[in-house]
């Protein structure tokens, strides 16, 4: 039996949560294969510098998954992730980031840079872009205007109405079509909605290999609104809000959490403006979605997925969509 496979979709450190959670089904006993998919729009900090300097991808989600799935957590990992403290033009980039922009260069291929680089870090798992495209991320908000760059959207203090990439046409790598059509269990989020969740699902292909895989499709819905992007949304219209720019029904599943944040949390995000998330199940239930619930809810100050409960609820979707896509193959024999 080949192992079960998850491909996880997304941006942020929502992602590379879940990744980590998932490294340890995919080591020592390999019951694991696992791809994620990246978003690939950052225009800010360490990596929006590299960026406008050496015209190159967004390295910084990318790097955060391949230090997630490496299994070296020591030494390998924490150079990657090593920030320069001081240094004229080396402040504020962190090594993984130059590692990936200089391998880049090197090669001629961010997607060739990344391969190499998780092969290095001896990462757990297959790491692609979004896309190749060098896009940026451009919103319509709901006052009429246009903003364009992930760093002013996530920003912005008016509705976010939609999304859209430019240039429009950009294509995904054949590596993902192909380990969508393979999965057994697709998931998107958790992560910031407008900004690293949905952007993957504006690269053309990438949506109608996920509504035509025979994977089972789940959404980590947010545990907390986010300002600029979210204030206000229920579950459902995160939902509602992927579906819309896919250009249909996307999931299956949606997942939430059932753990209250502590008063002190609360105190820290009233400042502000930030409330959890609603869960209002029957709506999804309504949408014609199954709604898997548990304790997701991390350890902290800071509110956050649990990336061990977060990976178990992912690999029991993944079982589940082994059993659906097996019996889809049997069929599809006869």
């Amino acid at each position: 039996m080949y192992p079960l496979r998850i491909v996880a979709i997304g941006g942020g450190t929502g992602l590379s949560a879940l990744l980590h959670g998932l490294k340890r089904y995919a080591h020592p006993q390999r019951d694991l294969d696992i791809t994620a998919v990246v978003t690939v729009t950052d225009d800010g900090g360490s990596s929006g510098r590299l960026r406008r300097d050496f015209d190159v991808l967004p390295p910084g989600d990318i790097r955060n998954c391949m230090v997630a799935l490496s299994e070296d957590e020591a030494l390998l990992s924490k150079l990657f992730q090593y920030r320069f403290a001081e240094g004229r033009g080396l402040k504020g980039h962190s090594f993984g980031n130059l590692f990936l922009t200089a391998l880049t260069n090197l090669t001629g291929d961010f997607a060739r840079a990344v391969k190499l680089s998780s092969e290095v870090l001896a990462s757990l798992g297959r790491i692609y872009p979004s896309t190749a495209a060098n896009v940026r991320l451009e919103a319509e908000l709901e006052n009429g205007r246009i903003i364009a760059g992930e760093t002013r959207i996530s920003k912005s203090q008016a509705r976010i109405k939609r999304i859209r990439l430019r240039p429009r046409v950009c294509k995904p790598l054949p590596e993902t079509l192909e380990a969508i059509e393979q999965a057994d269990v697709i998931t998107l989020g958790p992560g910031s909605l407008f900004t690293s969740v949905i952007p993957n699902v504006l690269v053309q292909g990438i949506p109608e290999a996920i509504r035509h895989s025979h994977a089972l499709r789940a959404y980590f819905v947010n545990l907390m609104w986010q300002p600029g992007e979210t204030i206000g949304f229920r579950a459902s219209d995160h939902v509602a809000a992927i579906n819309r720019h896919a250009g249909f029904d996307l999931f299956d599943v949606v997942v939430v959490n059932t753990r209250s944040i502590s008063a002190r949390q609360r105190r820290k995000y009233a400042a502000e403006n930030v409330q959890s998330v609603v869960n209002d199940i029957d709506r999804l239930a309504d949408m014609g979605l199954q709604v898997e619930t548990g304790d997701l809810l991390g350890e902290g100050e800071i509110v956050r997925h649990d990336p061990r409960a977060t990976a178990d609820v992912a690999m029991e979707l993944a079982r589940r969509g082994r059993v659906a896509h097996g019996k889809v193959r049997i069929l599809g024999r006869k």
